[in-house]
């Protein structure tokens, strides 16, 4: 065993919450290492989840333009697709990112540990290295950010070969005819609709009456409208009885109710199970919740004052923005620095077809806090882009104060969701008033004329 080496910041894993959580220590000046169990870092985002998935949906989105197109050319998807095949950039993406990060690790100056990492106490972590070596740290300020992994119910049997989970998905040789989607989550929510494109009839099951709750009503009914119009089904407020193989051709799902629903092949989507176990978080005085999260304040600061938790570790809503942004937040508490805007401005984006983004507060919430809210609307079937992209099916929300003046929020579903919902986000930094929106001109034709519109919505709702 060598010396003990002390850091002024460590970092337990090296998805995006880890990998922010190490830049702003290293931008702040400290000494930062890192330490990540996998060979490249990026944590289960690059390798598993994010990056993977949203490969695979731009060849879906590929699929529809050209389905778009039914008039000029004669489209038809192979029987015999290989899934692979509409992946083909996906280890090539993989490792571009996957070496950005590692660059801009180094270039920070942050040290990295390949190995496993398990508190000995409140300061120290021994690093089980993968040449068999046990390397002992210390350090003022550890946060962890060990990420989360697909979550296996004990009566729905994973073999990854007909009942898949979210990191075996896309080994599948061929496009299955049919796919069972249990959950209603974002992963769940984002590969049905991206098989459903792909022409799989895919079945959705959820015990919650909409999927993506966290998320405004209207964006998720947009999006179930939108899914079902494709030939989805979902079906909400159900449970489970049982699921399996019959060991011949199909997965057989039994429903609470008795309902009977069969699928070539099966995705169990239903959450995930933060990594913490082997972390011997007890050694450290940091005791999980029951569901086996670990719980954190405001400032992702755990029970024991400098030790900080973020990202899928912490609950959530476990997307690669807000996780990024809780490791920045994280490290600036603990070195005293302001961290500027405020969580709410953080977009959140849900990459299903179509895309689900918001930032700010949702029309409830601005009702709880400011007593009413004053909300328009655009639809994007009234954007000539819209209607020109065939975009038709969109929505753009703005919630403002009981006055109409004030941003508070900004909710879309629509293709293109997820980038247009950053002019939301610097209206709301910025502290625009909605009159703003209305003043100023969005190059024609663009979605970003639907501000404007909504903007105008909420103008006429104003009270003399």
């Amino acid at each position: 065993m060598s010396e003990t080496l002390h850091y002024d910041i460590l970092i337990i894993g090296s998805g995006p919450a880890g990998q922010k959580a190490a830049i702003q220590g290293a931008k702040a000046g400290k000494r930062v290492a890192v330490i990540e169990r996998d060979l490249e870092v990026g944590g289960a985002c690059v390798h598993h989840g994010t990056i993977p998935s949203k490969t695979l949906r731009e060849s879906a989105l590929n699929m529809l333009r050209l389905k778009r197109t039914a008039g000029v050319f004669d489209f038809k998807l192979r029987d015999d697709l290989k899934v692979k095949s509409l992946t083909q950039r996906l280890d090539h993406v993989v490792k571009a990112h996957s070496r950005f990060i590692a660059d801009q690790i180094h270039r920070n100056g942050v040290t990295r540990y390949h190995g496993r990492g398990r508190f000995l106490s409140d300061r120290e972590v021994q690093v089980s290295m993968t040449n068999r070596t046990i390397q002992r740290l210390t350090a003022d300020i550890i946060v962890v950010a060990t990420g989360s992994r697909p979550r296996k119910p004990d009566n729905i049997p994973v073999d990854h070969e007909h009942i898949l989970d979210s990191d075996s998905i896309l080994s599948l040789t061929y496009l299955p005819k049919s796919l069972t989607v249990l959950g209603g989550g974002v992963i769940a929510s984002e590969y049905a609709s991206f098989f459903s494109l792909l022409g799989v009839q895919v079945t959705m099951i959820d015990q919650a009456d909409r999927p993506v709750r966290f998320m405004d009503a209207e964006l998720t009914d947009g999006f179930v409208q939108a899914f079902e119009a494709d030939g989805g089904t979902y079906h909400g407020n159900q449970t489970i009885a049982e699921a399996k193989w019959d060991g011949l051709s199909k997965v057989v799902t039994v429903l609470g109710n008795g309902e009977v629903i069969e699928g070539e092949k099966m995705l169990m989507a239903l959450g995930r199970v933060a990594n913490i176990e082997d972390l011997h978080l007890e050694a450290a005085g940091v005791k999980p919740t029951p569901r086996g999260l670990i719980p954190v304040d405001q400032h992702c600061r755990t029970s024991v004052p400098h030790i900080y938790a973020v990202g899928d570790v912490i609950g959530p809503p476990s997307l690669a923005s807000c996780s990024m942004e809780q490791g920045r937040r994280a490290v600036c508490h603990a070195l005293g620095i302001d961290p500027g805007g405020s969580p709410e401005t953080v977009p959140m984006g849900i990459y299903t077809v179509p895309e689900m983004s918001s930032v700010g507060i949702s029309e409830e919430e601005a009702v709880t806090r400011f007593g009413g809210a004053i909300v328009g609307r655009s639809r994007f079937n009234e954007i000539a882009r819209g209607q020109i992209s065939g975009m038709t099916d969109g929505l753009l929300k703005m919630v403002a104060d009981p006055c109409g003046k004030k941003l508070l929020g900004v909710h879309i579903v629509g293709e293109g969701a997820t980038e247009l919902v950053h002019i939301g986000q610097m209206g709301l930094l910025a502290q625009m008033e909605i009159d703003s929106f209305v003043e100023n001109i969005f190059n024609f034709p663009t979605l970003g004329e639907a501000y404007r519109v909504a903007a105008l919505d909420i103008v006429k709702q104003r009270k003399p």
